[in-house]
């Protein structure tokens, strides 16, 4: 009984060493690797339409009537979002290549109590539903009333960007640097 228990032990230890090249991973090799050529690749959808512009239609328009969801659910039932302008790409794939495609934005959203507002936003590839299809997480900055991407939506922002956000055309959108 010892025996088998000790050859089994023995048989894991070393598949688990096949497995693991036998040494130890480097980190910075890791990092270096794009997503989809990995050990476990991330699969990007190869028909069209993959990672859509910042400025497509069914990118605002899934943001516009996801905001009214929310609003008319929880917050404020009269608010929406009436357009957009302003519309730049702030980054693509700017948190490294080893990282989930994604596409980062910001525009300027008018609204139909007459303000405009920030809207940061960033489109990433197989992040949908069920990873079927593209996918949105967006910020109206202002209106986040549980802080879930505070400090003013810096979180959707790509890591650079969140600590580096002295760029001069920052004042179009209202948003000043934190410094």
């Amino acid at each position: 009984m010892n025996r088998a228990i000790v050859a089994l032990a023995f048989i894991f230890g070393l598949t688990s060493l096949a497995h693991a090249g036998g040494g130890v991973a480097r980190g910075d090799l890791f990092y270096g690797v794009p997503a989809e050529a990995r050990w476990a690749p991330f699969w990007p959808q190869l028909l069209p339409p993959l990672l859509p512009a910042c400025d497509d239609a069914s990118v605002l328009s899934t943001i516009t009537g996801r905001f009214a969801q929310t609003q008319r659910t929880f917050w404020n039932p009269d608010l929406a979002i009436a357009g957009f302008d302003r519309v730049r790409e702030i980054g693509y794939r700017a948190n490294g290549l080893s990282y989930i495609p994604r596409r980062y934005c910001i525009a300027r959203a008018q609204m139909n109590d007459l303000k405009q507002r920030t809207v940061v936003y960033a489109v990433g590839e197989n992040t949908g539903i069920i990873g079927t299809t593209w996918g949105v997480e967006w910020c109206v900055v202002g209106l986040d009333p549980m802080l879930a991407y505070a400090p003013a939506c810096s979180v959707i922002k790509p890591f650079v960007e969140r600590s580096l956000t002295v760029h001069p055309w920052l004042g179009e959108y209202g948003i000043r640097a934190r410094y």
